[in-house]
């Protein structure tokens, strides 16, 4: 009776990981393999010990239903599966919140002087310092001034939604809605586009890359990631990492202080055999004082450029620097051509002008926008939805 109860009664222990489950049957006499739905995926472990034998294993694939019996000592496991992640697009609109409460004090300080009664000389100095303050720079406040200034002339109104709707107008020119901001991510032929991404430590360029690599991942493309920062202690290790939670495979040497360049020929090498879409190479960003550091940027760029071609060069710079990531915008410029440029942390205490700043110091666009520390707080740089978030439209 007891081996009746025990063969009737059996214990169903499910063991897997994020939807890939594997399902282990165990009764007195024997443990079995069953194979879950067909859209679940099945991965075998190796026997105890077999790895120190240097015994090959294989990964079994079974068909719906099947079972398999296994010995008391074997292993079985599931290989984590990565969420896959949301479209690049639309991610600005749906993070607009975050971005409207450190930009919102910014854009009443404005419709609050320019609905004012009274708009004299000094109320139009102090349109200008706010402006100035939200590190727009001196010449493109000064040019949104004037415009402003000529708008309520001619249209002489004090109500608030008509004031709103010329700030409105007046910020769009000067953000630029005409600028290219798409990324070029497009194979060629049997190459894959390659990313450079370049700035100075503490920017949040290692995170980019990674989060880079999973927005591109939603939009459907296969993506390969290459750690060439070889000099920063551990960041070869925080781009492995960042890699491992978005799914992207990391090219990278196991020797500290490897050649850059040499990292980067071989993560480009190695996306060409795998027939991948896009390769992201992460760069060293130390001071960008050291001439060493900005030789080693460029050669970098001419190494992989004889095999395949560097599509993008995004500069990732913290908006919360201002002008100080103003300098350093002018020195990257000068060694390697910026394509685009990446404003992280523009949800915390960052002011809107700097993306103005940015683009009219580079003659480049903002491309994509940090607005978080979440896997998804990536977004690509939407003119209209910036604009509103700061006047509150």
């Amino acid at each position: 009776m007891e081996d009746l109860i025990i063969a009737i009664v059996a214990a169903v222990v499910v063991v897997g990981g994020g939807g890939g489950a594997t399902y282990l049957v165990r009764s007195r006499h024997q443990r079995t393999l069953q194979a879950p739905p067909p859209d679940r995926a099945v991965q075998a472990g190796p026997p105890a010990g077999a790895a120190a034998a240097g015994t090959a294993t294989a990964t079994p694939t079974l068909a719906p239903g099947a079972t398999v019996s296994l010995p008391p000592d074997v292993a079985v496991t599931a290989k984590p599966e990565i969420e896959k992640p949301p479209p690049s697009a639309g991610r600005m609109v749906r993070l607009r919140s975050r971005l409207a409460r450190s930009q919102s004090a910014f854009g009443g300080v404005l419709l609050n002087l320019l609905s004012s009664d009274r708009l004299d000389d000094d109320a139009w100095d102090e349109i200008e310092e706010t402006l100035i303050t939200a590190d727009m720079g001196v010449a493109p406040a000064r040019a949104l001034v004037e415009d402003l200034r000529t708008d309520v002339k001619v249209e002489g109104t004090r109500d608030p939604a008509e004031v709103r709707s010329m700030l409105r107008r007046e910020l769009m020119n000067q953000v630029g809605v005409d600028m290219d901001r798409s990324l070029h991510t497009a194979r060629h032929g049997d190459r894959p586009a390659v990313v450079l991404v370049v700035g100075v430590n503490g920017t949040g360029k290692t995170t980019t890359c990674a989060k880079l690599a999973r927005a591109l991942m939603g939009d459907g493309e296969t993506v390969l990631l290459g750690a060439a920062d070889t000099f920063r202690a551990a960041a070869v290790e925080q781009l492995q990492t960042w890699g491992d939670r978005v799914g992207a495979e990391v090219v990278r040497s196991d020797r500290e202080g490897a050649d850059p360049a040499s990292v980067a020929f071989d993560a480009v090498n190695q996306g060409i055999e795998r027939g991948v879409d896009v390769v992201i190479v992460d760069t060293a960003g130390r001071l960008h004082t050291k001439t060493g550091l900005m030789d080693e940027l460029g050669k970098i760029k001419r190494v992989i450029s004889r095999h395949a071609t560097v599509d993008e060069v995004l500069l990732v710079l913290d908006a919360t620097t201002g002008q100080n990531g103003l300098r350093q915008a002018r020195v990257f410029a000068e060694v390697v051509d910026v394509t685009g440029v990446v404003l992280t942390k523009l949800d915390g205490t960052a002011k809107g002008g700097i993306v103005i700043a940015v683009q009219r110091e580079l003659g480049v666009p903002v491309k994509l926008v940090g607005l978080g520390e979440g896997l998804d707080d990536l977004a690509p740089f939407e003119p209209a939805a910036f604009v509103d978030a700061i006047v509150g439209g």
